[in-house]
């Protein structure tokens, strides 16, 4: 694009500042305020793609309504037309913003030129400027390293974050909308949120957990979840758990691993609430102040949660003399004679060594040691106390007896077989709706890509095991997925675009490759003239196929000695956008009608158009005869008397001099 090139007969536009995948963006001048701007334009390719127009003014929506230091601000919006895409009459929408002058976070993530307090302030930057558009009512659905950018970091003060790229940002009340037409998530993979990844509707939450992967990142160098695919990537941030950042960071403390593992919780309702929240965590994280992982609410707080019961062995070390005591006390509660019982207590010092000779029948009852404090009872009390112990010892015998079967029982016994999932059906669904299908069934598929040439390229051709089949859970499916035929016909690209030809070798199954510029009249500057292999030939699918197209020139054929028509001809051979010029040229060496010169050499390149003169010879005019005189009418040619000659001849009148004179012509 020209540097004089004007939008709107006010913004000036100069140098390509970044190229993305739905628009370019020039540095420009406003010529009314004389201020720098940065132009945001739809690139011309996807001026015809109605979802891409509604995208880009949805940004220009979303944003114009925000007012924030942290935010790129938004000055002004317009159509423009532009040349060949335009023709039909199609404008190009662009956005005029703020000029920020720095380096994106994906710049300085890449040249390692973030510390720690760097990383938390710019994340508090980033949380200020989600803050304030989540309470305006938009989710920003993208937040990355490329769509933030840091003002000031090279000079080292005064830097300030500015967040960006509001393309594919909703409203929170229209947040459901996950899905393009084509049905592919929106976002980039290694900062998708779990819902996203899913396909779910997303809100402010979902901002923050790609803020805490962006700080994650920031941190380590690395995003938290890197696969092979992004496939991968959105599967582990469903199903697996970060490695804290200290593991690749050791001077991340402990403080910093808190706050991130709060925020990058799969279930939303248990991340940080809202960006407010996030950066009040963050703020203490850096004071060195560590999250707990529960509120003070939540903290058990029945002491009897935290008394140890004892142990038998604890138990076992109780005294003789006190469980003799303790013994007594339990049939007191019945024993008719309480004064006796307290008597007999008396009778037995608590440091008394317990009694090691069988006592009487009478006195120990027949059991299998004595009580020294059955001694002076009456015989009912001896016998209601055996009766009571010996009951005691069946229960307790019966207790350990059925605790040990079934403690035994649990060992020895096969675990549970685990409940069955059926694998669904995914036929002819794209990649990733169909893994995500089988990530909600409770199963952990992974895609292998074949050739068939009965299924569009990139949709499921089925599974392994196959759908229907029970399974248990988590257990690895085997995604088959159609990389389209083996092989493919090399369509028609003549008199298309380089873009469009392109696009259409894509669409084919194959790679295109190099572009040639050739010299052809037939086809007009910029279009396809042919294609190497050649169309129509079926070559192996993703086969590289380079594309020549016409540089708007024509090889001048060469027409020295041929006819006007037979070089009119080989002209209009050679492109009918050359105009022929013939110029007649006395020449009494060759044939009259036979080309003599050409204004532009043979073989030399002619641009499409031009004008080319060709000189034709003609026959030279007679030479008049000196021994020949003609005369006037009415006059004869008369021959000298004396018959000389060499003399001069005359011219005798015959009708109109008078008898007897004569007029004479030399």
């Amino acid at each position: 694009m020209s540097s004089h090139r004007v939008l709107n007969g006010r913004y000036e536009l100069s140098q390509l500042l970044g190229r993305g995948g739905m628009a370019d963006v020039y540095l420009g001048r406003d010529i009314r305020l004389g201020r720098t701007v940065a132009v945001k334009l739809l690139r011309a390719d996807l001026a015809r793609d109605p979802q891409f127009q509604a995208r880009f003014r949805r940004e220009a929506q979303a944003v114009a309504g925000l007012n924030h230091p942290s935010i790129v601000a938004v000055y002004d919006t317009g159509e423009e037309a532009v040349g060949d895409v335009s023709a039909d009459g199609s404008r190009v929408p662009y956005i005029v913003m703020e000029f920020v002058e720095g380096h994106t976070l994906r710049d300085l993530i890449r040249g390692k030129e973030l510390t720690i307090d760097a990383s938390i302030d710019y994340t508090l930057g980033i949380l200020s400027a989600l803050e304030y558009s989540h309470r305006a009512g938009i989710v920003h659905r993208d937040i990355k390293p490329a769509n933030v950018m840091v003002t000031g970091h090279s000079s080292g003060t005064g830097h300030q974050v500015k967040v960006m790229d509001f393309g594919i940002a909703r409203a929170i009340a229209d947040a459901s909308a996950t899905m393009t037409q084509t049905q592919a998530v929106i976002g980039t993979a290694q900062y998708l949120s779990p819902e996203q990844a899913r396909g779910e509707a997303v809100d402010a939450r979902s901002d923050l957990y790609s803020a805490a992967c962006l700080l994650y990142e920031m941190l380590t160098g690395r995003p938290p979840f890197v696969g092979e695919s992004p496939v991968s990537v959105a599967y582990q941030h469903v199903r697996e758990t970060a490695e804290l950042p200290s593991h690749f960071n050791p001077e991340v403390d402990a403080a910093v691993d808190s706050v991130l593992v709060r925020a990058l919780q799969k279930n939303r309702a248990d991340r940080f609430q809202d960006a407010a929240s996030f950066r009040r965590a963050l703020r203490a994280a850096k004071n060195g102040v560590e999250l707990t992982p529960f509120s003070a609410a939540e903290a058990p707080t029945d002491p009897d949660a935290t008394v140890a019961v004892p142990s038998m062995a604890a138990r076992s070390l109780v005294s003789a003399p006190a469980a003799a005591a303790a013994a007594t006390e339990l049939p007191s509660l019945t024993d008719p004679a309480p004064e006796a019982s307290t008597r007999a207590m008396a009778k037995v010092p608590y440091d008394d060594p317990p009694a090691t000779a069988v006592e009487s029948e009478e006195d120990t009852g027949n059991l299998p040691f004595g009580l020294p404090q059955d001694r002076g009872l009456d015989s009912s009390v001896r016998r209601r106390r055996r009766t009571w112990i010996a009951t005691l010892f069946i229960f307790l015998a019966l207790i350990l007896a059925a605790g040990g079967w079934v403690g035994y029982s649990m060992l020895t016994a096969k675990p549970a077989a685990p409940a069955k999932i059926l694998i669904p059906g995914v036929v002819s669904m794209n990649e990733t709706d169909a893994i995500t299908k089988l990530f909600n069934a409770g199963l952990k598929p992974s895609a292998d890509h074949e050739f068939n040439s009965t299924v569009p390229k990139g949709q499921a051709v089925g599974t392994d095991p196959a759908a229907g089949e029970s399974v248990a859970p988590d257990t690895a499916i085997k995604l088959i997925v159609s990389n389209g035929p083996a092989t493919a016909t090399v369509p028609t690209t003549a008199n298309l675009t380089e873009a469009a030809a392109r696009d259409v070798l894509k669409s084919a199954g194959l790679t295109p490759g190099t572009t040639n510029l050739v010299a052809d009249g037939s086809v007009p500057s910029g279009m396809v003239v042919s294609t190497d292999p050649a169309q129509g030939q079926v070559v192996a699918t993703n086969s590289v196929v380079n594309l020549n197209v016409s540089n708007g020139t024509v090889s001048m054929p060469a027409l020295i000695g041929l006819s006007k028509d037979a070089a009119t001809a080989a002209v209009t051979n050679a492109s009918r956008t050359l105009v022929i010029n013939f110029v007649e040229k006395e020449n009494s060496v060759v044939d009259p009608g036979t080309v003599t010169a050409q204004s532009i050499d043979a073989g030399k390149p002619v641009n499409q158009g031009s004008t080319i003169t060709v000189e034709i010879a003609k026959a030279p005019a007679p030479t008049p005869d000196p021994t020949t005189t003609s005369c006037p009418s009415g006059s004869t040619l008369s021959t000298p008397p004396n018959g000389n000659s060499t003399a001069p001849t005359s011219c005798t009148a015959t009708s109109s001099a008078p008898p007897g004179k004569t007029n004479t012509k030399p």
